[in-house]
């Protein structure tokens, strides 16, 4: 665990491939310190139709889901460190944001805990 879920307007994987994407972001969350590399999961999501505010602005948004436990400076540094280098590696992309979500220990459960 953590989960990172980026969703992106579709011209962003044509200035930068989603493997590349996905990696920057596991790259960022891995340098950290929060998590082991295992556990890291990454996704993407592009999108072909979308409203950004009423314009058809590039996008990318990363919702973050981690297990409970960090504190807020942990989330702030996580945060800051996956759109640091999106926007390193895209500074074209006009938004770039991320939200960090907690999951509670007493609601997850896997098919390993079966």
């Amino acid at each position: 665990m953590p989960h990172f879920i980026i969703d992106c307007s579709e011209n962003v994987i044509r200035l930068k491939s989603a493997d590349d994407i996905m990696q920057e972001v596991f790259n960022s969350a891995l340098s950290t310190d929060l998590f082991i590399a295992s556990e890291i999961k990454v996704r993407i999501n592009p999108f072909s139709y979308y409203n950004n505010g009423n314009s058809l602005d590039d996008f990318i948004h990363v919702f973050g889901y981690i297990m409970e436990g960090r504190n807020a400076d942990e989330k702030a540094k996580l945060s800051k460190a996956i759109v640091s280098k999106l926007n390193d590696i895209l500074p074209e992309v006009p938004v770039i944001s991320i939200n960090i979500m907690d999951f509670e220990k007493s609601n997850y459960f896997n098919k390993s805990m079966i």
